[in-house]
Parts: structure tokens; C-alpha cells; sequence
């Protein structure tokens, strides 16, 4: 089972999905533990290159991990509104769609029976946003430990920039660039999430590796289908 943490940065409910019970343990330990439980499923069920996508990875385990990282985008505030609001509202359709579709391919194939993949609202597409958010989180936090700023500005604007503005809107875009300067410092940032320097950046760099083999798993669901990711 997947456990939420205890946070102080404010739980947005999940519609359509019970919780797990409550822990005391910081939000990036239980986001990690969640990732590493998936990459340990891709790891033990490897990807067949010869075949058609062979891991069938299940909706609701990844719903459940993916539901977590919702606290690190509400502990950034109003540079990252944009994201949480998005980011949630795309989980929540996924785990609505969990009670019909099992697994993360049968979802996707669903979509490209129907020519829906990249129809708005469609879960598809949904996923794809969601394949993003957990992308955003690997660069922010790839910037983060790469410079000792004390302003997070510089290192938030280079994970949106490189992730999530080429898929934005400039009013999107114009939005965020204005809310960077609502970051929390780096200190308090690791205030909300309940962590020291040392503890924060062992975990961020678990989280980078265990979030690597799920959003590839995700991008080779569409290719193996030959849809692109270019959207």
C-alpha cells in the first residue's frame, strides 16, 4: 500500500478516491517510497524491445503515486498554482478512470480505438499532463541541487521553461514568469517539506531516479503506438 504523508502545505482531496491512512512521515519521503515502488515493478518486468509494450503497469498504483506529488506543487505557491490546479484536476480524471480501465495501456488503447488520444479531456491526454507534472518535479529538482541560490526563482524558471513552456500558452506562460517571484525561499521550502538540506537532497535524488523509468515507461506507451510526444 502507498501511504500519504502528514504535510504542512495543505491536501487538496482527491474526488473519487479514498486516501490512505495517514502517516507521520515528510511528503518527499512518501512520494519517493511511492516511485520506488513502481520502478521496482518496470524493473521486474522489463520492457520487451522486439514486442509491443509488455510492463502493464496498473491505473490506481500509479494514480496513488502520482496523487502525492500534488503537495510539492501547493508547497511552491503561486508560481506553481498553474501546475497544482492542472496537475490535480488531470489526477483526478485518472482515478475516476481507474474504476473502468486496469492498467495504463488499456486506457491508451482505449483512445487510439477511438481517435481520442489528443482530444481535450480526454484521459489520454490527461495522462500525458500528468507524465509532466512528475517531469517537472525531476528538473526542479535537478536544479535545485545544481546551485546553492537562495532565491529558488532561477531554478524553478529553468525547470518550466524546459518541461512545461513549449506546451503553454503565452498567457500561461506570461502567468508563471510573473508568480516566480512568489517563491519560497529555498529554506522555506524545506521548512514545508519537513526536511533538512542533507535529508532533502538524498531524497530529491532518489526521486530523480525512481521518477526516470516511470516517465519513460509513460512516453514508451504512446511511441510503441507510434504517437508522438511532441504535444
Amino acid at each position: 500500500m502507498i501511504l500519504t504523508a502528514k504535510h504542512g502545505c495543505g491536501r487538496r482531496a482527491m474526488d473519487g478516491m479514498e486516501m490512505a491512512e495517514s502517516t507521520s512521515m515528510p511528503p518527499l519521503t512518501a512520494i519517493v517510497e511511492a516511485f520506488e515502488e513502481l520502478g521496482r515493478f518496470l524493473q521486474s518486468h522489463p520492457h520487451n524491445s522486439q514486442q509491443k509494450q509488455q510492463q502493464t503497469l496498473r491505473l490506481d498504483t500509479f494514480c496513488q503515486a502520482s496523487t502525492l506529488v500534488s503537495i510539492l506543487f501547493s508547497c511552491l505557491g503561486l508560481a506553481f498554482k498553474f501546475a497544482e490546479m492542472e496537475y490535480v484536476s488531470k489526477v483526478e480524471d485518472l482515478v475516476e478512470a481507474s474504476k473502468t480501465y486496469d492498467t495504463l495501456e488499456s486506457l491508451l488503447d482505449f483512445d487510439v480505438a477511438n481517435d481520442t488520444v489528443k482530444s481535450p479531456g480526454s484521459h489520454s491526454r490527461n495522462l500525458r499532463r500528468v507524465r509532466q507534472g512528475l517531469d517537472l518535479v525531476r528538473a526542479l529538482f535537478e536544479q535545485f541541487l545544481s546551485t546553492d541560490d537562495y532565491s529558488l526563482r532561477e531554478a524553478a524558471s529553468t525547470a518550466y521553461a524546459n518541461v512545461c513552456a513549449p506546451y503553454h500558452s503565452w498567457t500561461i506562460r506570461t502567468a508563471v514568469a510573473a508568480g516566480m517571484y512568489a517563491l519560497p525561499s529555498r529554506d522555506q521550502l524545506l521548512v514545508n517539506l519537513e526536511e533538512t538540506h542533507q535529508s532533502a537532497e538524498k531524497k530529491m535524488k532518489r526521486y530523480i531516479q525512481a521518477s526516470r523509468p516511470v516517465i519513460e515507461y509513460i512516453d514508451r506507451l504512446y511511441l510503441s503506438r507510434n504517437i508522438s510526444l511532441d504535444w
